[in-house]
């Protein structure tokens, strides 16, 4: 089991920048990858983005590309998430998720998950 933390939410204007981090500890050799989703309120939980432990690639929603940029400190099992050019529909509950395998965009191939934090961002 992997257990994941993720400091770094808060309240945000449009167009701030704010980043957050996961740290995993436990079994994290059994990770393949870290996933980020998210819930804004009334709506379904969304894929976001990932990176792979191993080579570093990278995976984006279409709503973020370009503005969120995922990355990873092997040495620190730290994964990032910066957010810039932030918008008020990126309001939402953010998780980080650990994963061994599958489908990256897909909740069911993540096997652990962070409480999730919250980012708010007013207009």
């Amino acid at each position: 089991q992997v257990q994941l933390v993720e400091p770094g939410g808060g309240l945000v204007q449009a167009g701030d920048s704010l980043r957050l981090s996961c740290a995993a500890s436990g079994r994290t050799f059994s990770s393949y990858g870290m996933g980020w989703f998210r819930q804004a309120p009334g709506k379904e939980r969304e894929f976001v983005a990932r990176i792979r432990w191993s080579d570093g690639t990278t995976t984006y929603a279409d709503s973020v590309k370009g503005r969120f940029t995922i990355s990873r400190d092997n040495a620190k099992n730290t994964v990032y998430l910066l957010m810039n050019s932030l918008k008020p529909e990126d309001t939402a509950v953010y998780y980080c998720a650990a994963s061994s395998g599958g489908s990256y965009y897909m909740e069911r191939s993540y096997d652990s998950w962070g409480p999730g934090t919250q980012v708010t961002v007013s207009s």
